[in-house]
């Protein structure tokens, strides 16, 4: 036990001051990207040919976030300088058409209505699906559940069993031979229930979205409440828009 005190004393606080304070994201951390559609040059497809998953278009200039992989090529090859990576961690929103960015303020996630808040708001189980995922966004919700981000502080948790959820957190481009795996979690939460879609693939099918027929993310199978933009999103930005859907933020 004295062990045990000695080493709480020696490691002092570890866990993140997030909301309360800014978080401290890694120096090559890229966020909310900024379109500036007047700088284009007319003719000019340079982004789009180095563009992974056609998450861009032009005639108006328009990224995708859902799509997006934020690997940052569009930004290098664009002569002009069109399209720049912010620090912006505050990706969430709540409806897909909310993730088409064009030349302006992205709407984020606003919260739930009050009988949900009501329900959730305090106490929020989900049960985790990868649903074909590489395992980087499957990853980076286990982060969230350390000592460094510490999810349970905010009464949210990853439970084993979808019969103990409140919702799903969904990762992975739902390929065929997952489809019905999810579903069948899906029917077996209590309602009134919840669906989360994190990350490029979850939300469009990313990188894989052309593999298989209707390999095209989560929103063709079950209704979402909240996307998490990324590949993957960062866990700040998983946690924003968690709380953000609770109300807590």
């Amino acid at each position: 036990m004295f062990a045990a005190i000695r080493q709480r004393i020696l490691q002092k606080q570890r866990t993140v001051g997030f909301p309360a304070k800014p978080p401290v994201l890694p120096a090559r951390f890229r966020g909310r990207p900024e379109l500036h559609a007047e700088r284009c040059v007319q003719g000019c497809a340079a982004c789009l040919e180095v563009c992974p998953t056609g998450a861009l278009s032009l005639t108006p200039l328009r990224l995708d976030l859902g799509r997006c992989t934020f690997c940052g090529r569009c930004a290098e090859a664009c002569p002009a300088g069109a399209l720049a990576f912010t620090r912006d961690y505050a990706l969430a929103a709540r409806r897909r058409e909310d993730l088409l960015l064009e030349n302006g303020a992205m709407r984020l996630a606003e919260a739930l209505d009050a009988r949900s808040r009501k329900l959730f708001g305090r106490s929020l189980k989900l049960r985790q699906v990868s649903a074909g995922g590489c395992n980087a966004c499957e990853a980076d919700v286990n982060v969230l559940t350390t000592v460094v981000f510490d999810l349970g502080r905010f009464g949210i948790d990853f439970v084993a069993s979808p019969r103990h959820a409140d919702g799903l957190y969904v990762t992975g481009p739902v390929p065929e031979n997952m489809r019905q795996g999810l579903l069948e979690t899906w029917r077996a939460l209590p309602e009134p229930r919840l669906c989360i879609a994190a990350g490029a693939c979850a939300i469009s099918g990313g990188l894989f979205r052309e593999l298989q027929p209707g390999q095209t993310g989560t929103g063709g199978h079950l209704p979402v409440d909240l996307f998490i933009p990324g590949c993957p999103p960062h866990p700040i930005t998983a946690l924003h828009g968690m709380l953000r859907l609770l109300g807590r933020i």
